[in-house]
């Protein structure tokens, strides 16, 4: 069996970052926070997640992400598995997060037309 354990991001801003994926994912918790060296620059870090699944968030961020219309290469996104959708559009929102209005709450892009499953984008 193959399982993703974690996705290691870099950030500009660790607690801002924290704010969004505590609302999406409130049974998540902090797992561990440390500092290190990434080759001459200094950084925190703090793994968010459960016993399973983690993500890894990297302060010092520099740069924008890319422009997620275009074609750059780059991380164009990453999808989770959950149990209710419109609980976690409630919660996003209740957060302020929005854009497009979807099931009568705002996200930054509507997902694909499906039968049997519903998605979306958040930013």
């Amino acid at each position: 069996m193959i399982r993703l354990e974690h996705l290691n991001l870099v950030v500009r801003d660790i607690p801002e970052t924290l704010k969004f994926y505590q609302a999406a994912f409130p049974h998540w918790r902090v797992r561990e926070t440390g500092a290190g060296d990434w080759f001459g620059k200094s950084r925190k870090w703090r793994h968010f997640g459960d016993d399973y699944q983690y993500l890894t968030l990297n302060d010092n961020g520099e740069g924008g992400n890319r422009d997620l219309q275009g074609h750059q290469t780059g991380l164009a996104h990453f999808g989770f598995v959950i149990e209710n959708l419109d609980d976690v559009i409630i919660r996003l929102a209740a957060a302020g997060y929005s854009v497009i209005r979807l099931f009568g709450y705002s996200v930054n892009k509507d997902g694909a037309e499906e039968r049997y499953r519903k998605n979306v984008y958040f930013i």
